[in-house]
């Protein structure tokens, strides 16, 4: 198989995170986590914008909120909020919050989230102060709307990659500090999880310079993709067999997340950072053509 690595123009984020492809307007919106900036790849005009949200210095994941164009929800420190931007605009602004988690925990923050197939809220919190990748005081959580956010999962490091497989009826987290990534059973009627397995443990592939799995994506035929972060890699792998099928190189080592897009749903967009003065090409987002592979795109926010 040839695939085709791409950059996306004047595509550059500093920590690049939390890619989400949205159908009705052919665009991929992802943050820039660490400067509060959120950013819309426009497919049509292979143009990228970017806005500063008011007031914020992180922005961890941008989802578009159900029927209302210009309203987005955001990960803010430990709050989710929502976000009013028309896509254009170099400044956002914040309207209200929709929840708050572990308030008491200065040094935590959400990371990762995402929606599933019926437009909940999954995500989860880090610590971000001192060795990030030993400490394990986060959690990750659900949330729909008209209910309270609720735990689902404690002791978490660094919450990161989700997917489902509706499927299957399966969803897929990362928990960087593990490594490793756990399929659990998922009820998409509650939003119940259960039964964690271990399908792919990324310490197995290169035991000696451990690879940090950060975000993730599914295919249509259930295979997962998992970006390394300092592994230069995103790797296509069988869930049910923990197999490697390809090893998708990207021209930077920092691999923070993945989704597919485009207008066939056959584009791996790729977002990386530029963390500890990386050299170059470094934070910037790429477009991945030629993997014969087709993924769902991004689910809305029910609020």
């Amino acid at each position: 198989m040839s695939y085709k690595v791409e950059a996306l123009p004047d595509s550059y984020a500093g920590l690049g995170e939390g890619p989400h492809w949205d159908v009705a307007r052919q665009s991929l919106y992802y943050v820039d986590l660490e400067v509060g900036v959120i950013h819309r790849y426009d497919y049509k005009q292979n143009k990228v914008y970017k806005a500063q949200i008011q007031g914020e210095e992180f922005a961890s994941f941008i989802l578009p909120i159900e029927n209302r164009p210009q309203e987005f929800a955001v990960g803010c420190n430990r709050r989710c909020v929502v976000v009013q931007w028309d896509g254009v605009a170099p400044v956002a602004k914040v309207l209200r919050t929709l929840f708050e988690v572990q308030p008491g925990l200065v040094d935590n923050r959400i990371n990762d989230a995402k929606t599933d197939p019926r437009g909940r809220f999954v995500g989860g919190t880090m610590c971000c102060t001192g060795d990030i990748f030993t400490q394990f005081k986060g959690e990750l959580y659900v949330w729909q709307a008209g209910g309270e956010v609720r735990k689902i999962k404690g002791e978490v490091g660094i919450s990161n990659g989700l997917a489902w497989d509706e499927k299957a009826k399966k969803f897929y987290f990362i928990d960087t500090n593990t490594h490793e990534v756990n399929a659990y059973d998922y009820n998409v009627e509650t939003g119940a999880v259960s039964n964690p397995k271990v399908v792919f443990d990324l310490r197995k592939i290169r035991p000696n310079t451990p690879l940090y799995p950060d975000g993730m994506t599914v295919d249509t035929e259930g295979n997962i993709y998992v970006a390394t972060f300092n592994g230069g890699s995103v790797f296509k792998v069988n869930p049910s067999s923990g197999k490697i099928l390809l090893e998708i190189k990207i021209p930077t080592t920092q691999i923070t997340s993945v989704a597919f897009g485009g207008p066939q749903l056959d584009i791996l967009y790729v977002t990386t950072a530029n963390k500890f003065d990386q050299p170059v090409p470094a934070g910037t987002t790429y477009k991945v053509t030629g993997l014969n592979a087709k993924g769902y795109p991004g689910v809305p926010l029910k609020v």
